[in-house]
């Protein structure tokens, strides 16, 4: 199953559905390369469609009462199969047209985005329940860790389950 965005295009290569009444899969993988919910946008219209829905996780400047000037996260080699997984399984269940998935690793500044997500659907109900089901699955299935630095220069590890 092919699921790379192409380096030097600005297209994505869509996964084929494993069973008719599939949603389409337009990309579903783990990168280091900065990530684009607008293009995720994009990838997942559909002349079918009337709703995509967007969730765009960003690196915030806070955790509780501390200020924080970045994360680093790491990711098992399995984390690119376990996405696939979480956008098959979603996919399988025919709700929408079409989604994609992408979590980035490595670090991360302030601002940047660490996860997207994009879902089409017929209808808005459907796009908001399957964006936010393939939110609560990557942070519940995907084996990725982050490590936080303070602005005091300490840093800490957390998602170390």
């Amino acid at each position: 199953m092919h699921n790379k965005m192409h380096q030097d295009e600005e297209t994505f290569v869509s996964i084929s559905p494993d069973k008719p009444g599939s949603a389409r899969v337009v990309r579903a993988e783990v990168t280091e390369a900065p990530i684009s919910v607008t293009e995720l946008a994009g990838a997942v219209q559909d002349a079918a469609a009337g709703a995509v829905v967007t969730f765009e996780g960003v690196v915030r400047n806070h955790d509780a009462d501390r200020a924080v000037t970045g994360i680093g996260y790491s990711c098992h080699p399995t984390a690119g199969r376990i996405v696939e997984q979480i956008a098959r399984d979603v996919a399988q269940a025919g709700r929408v047209r079409a989604l994609g998935v992408v979590h980035r690793v490595g670090d991360l500044a302030v601002g940047d985005a660490a996860l997207a997500v994009a879902v089409s659907s017929d209808h808005r109900a459907e796009a908001f329940a399957v964006c936010g089901q393939i939110v609560e699955e990557v942070k519940k299935r995907l084996p990725v860790w982050k490590r936080q630095t303070f602005t005091d220069g300490t840093a800490q590890w957390s998602n170390l389950a």
